[in-house]
């Protein structure tokens, strides 16, 4: 009998100490589960735009990452509608910022002004598909995708519609759309600025009133 009773107690202290494994492994991943959502949550709400950079450039190999968050964003039926062309080569850059400066002259009297996209060293074009109704929409996750992964890269960017427009309606910027490779079919929709911020810009204020639950 006392056999017996050894052999039960010691099963159910094996009881205990496997539930309390498992417990405590479950509460483990709750843990780093919650912690994953709270960097989320925090890249979110932290994220600016920026509109003054460093002159350090980002790196390919780092924008290949934030390129590979971009194409991995949701899009209607898989249909991936976008073209995405990275230009971190000066020479176009320069380029077109001197056409843009011969146009609006204005814009070169800022001491502040290097380029057209916010001097930015490094600029991703974004091209949609307009065939498929839906396709500026997977072209804006895509950039929102873009712009998250490298805030939490500590890479600032600047999401951009004049430049692009720019360049599809101004006959001497011609040259540098077609460099672009955009194919027939595509059109050029936005771009987005990206390099290390050298400001901090303040939060600016949302409306929550737009957003209502209905019952």
């Amino acid at each position: 009998m006392k056999s017996i009773r050894l052999m039960l107690a010691g099963a159910s202290l094996l009881l205990l100490c496997s539930c309390g494994a498992q417990v405590q492994k479950e509460t483990q991943v709750a843990n780093a589960n919650e912690s994953k959502e709270n960097a989320v949550i925090e890249t979110i709400m932290s994220r600016r735009s920026i509109r003054q950079y460093k002159p350090q450039a980002v790196n390919r190999d780092t924008m290949q990452i934030i390129l590979d968050c971009g194409i991995n964003a949701p899009n209607g039926q898989n249909k991936q509608s976008w073209e995405v062309r990275v230009v971190d080569n000066p020479d176009f850059i320069n380029g077109i910022t001197e056409i843009y400066k011969k146009e609006n002259p204005k814009a070169a009297e800022d001491p502040k002004f290097k380029n057209m996209f916010r001097n930015a060293s490094t600029v991703v074009f974004i091209a949609n598909d307009p065939s498929y109704d839906l396709s500026q929409i997977d072209c804006g996750l895509l950039g929102e995708n873009m712009i998250l992964s490298a805030w939490s890269m500590g890479i600032g960017s600047c999401c951009l519609g004049g430049p692009t427009r720019f360049m599809t309606s101004t006959p001497a910027a011609a040259e540098y759309l077609k460099k672009l490779d955009i194919p027939e079919g595509y059109q050029l929709l936005y771009c987005i600025a990206f390099g290390y911020p050298d400001e901090t810009p303040a939060a600016k204020p949302r409306n929550a009133a737009k957003v209502k639950f209905i019952d």
